[in-house]
């Protein structure tokens, strides 16, 4: 048997068990001892362990000390427990919390106690990281071009989607409403856009929704994610898409087909004859053909 550390060897159990059987036949602690080639105590103390016992197989113990002379206080990891379920923010907040409060702990204690008592969001080892490009400055039309999707539930119980995108130097905005998302439905949608946009799109910027996954990018060209949990990232699209809830979609209570033409409707309104205050008071169109 090649050598295996004492706490994963995945014979010990029944080698252990082995040993209590013989122990039962009558056989002797010593006699024991050299037929498995093990210390005598070593097998004594399995012998009491088994005897009271009647599994066959003793499975091994965790070798994790009960106590340690540098353990949180009780009292300091009720306070960690009890300031997350009240504020429910992150370990950096919680740790600033208990300092104000008074609680000296540091932000690794506060981390993992947390992530002890299962509170933390575990990364998933599957999930690799991507590597974005640097957020170019918007000086021109199709710089930086958003791109996002938004669920609309309709009275009917139907569930569409929106495909958005916007370009931040010019406001320029292209939608489709479509009954599902995907990757392919994206790329569909991204060569409708550059089809109908007056420039080049130089960068393209999404969150980490699965429309946006590595088939995507790697068809699309460049682009780049925004950063987790930042929804400023993609603000520029984000005000757009409460624009069009507000001003396109709002009374909507028909088909799919009813969505689509009130869109179709919209965006040479909104490119072309809706003042935009961030543009001082012009519209996209105006932009694009100053260039």
């Amino acid at each position: 048997m090649p050598y295996m550390p004492y706490s994963t060897n995945p014979h010990l159990p029944r080698v252990r068990g082995e040993a209590v059987k013989l122990v039962r036949l009558g056989w002797g602690i010593r006699k024991v001892a050299r037929h498995l080639g093990f210390q005598p105590s070593t097998i004594l103390r399995w012998a009491r362990k088994g005897m009271q016992s009647s599994k066959n197989n003793i499975p091994t113990e965790s070798s994790r000390p009960h106590h340690h002379p540098r353990a949180l206080k009780i009292d300091t990891v009720a306070a960690i427990l009890q300031c997350r379920k009240k504020h429910r923010r992150c370990s950096e907040v919680i740790h600033y919390l208990l300092k104000q409060e008074g609680v000296m702990v540091s932000l690794s204690s506060v981390k993992r106690t947390l992530k002890r008592h299962g509170l933390l969001k575990s990364r998933s080892p599957w999930q690799k990281t991507c590597l974005s490009p640097a957020r170019p400055i918007s000086a021109s039309p199709g710089d930086l071009v958003q791109m996002d999707t938004i669920h609309i539930h309709a009275i009917t119980g139907e569930l569409f989607y929106l495909y958005t995108m916007l370009d931040v130097h010019s406001r320029w905005a292209y939608v489709e409403v479509t009954e599902r998302i995907n990757t392919r439905r994206t790329l569909a949608f991204l060569k409708k856009a550059k089809a109908a946009a007056p420039f080049t799109f130089k960068m393209l910027q999404s969150d980490h929704g699965p429309e946006f996954s590595k088939f995507f990018r790697q068809r699309a060209g460049i682009h780049r994610f925004s950063r987790v949990r930042r929804p400023n990232d993609n603000g520029h699209l984000e005000r757009f898409n409460r624009t069009i809830q507000e001003e396109c979609l709002r009374n909507l209570k028909e088909d799919l087909q009813t969505y689509k033409n009130a869109v179709r409707r919209y965006l040479p309104f909104y490119n072309g004859e809706r003042p935009h205050l961030a543009l001082n008071f012009r519209t996209p169109a105006q932009v694009l053909r100053s260039y």
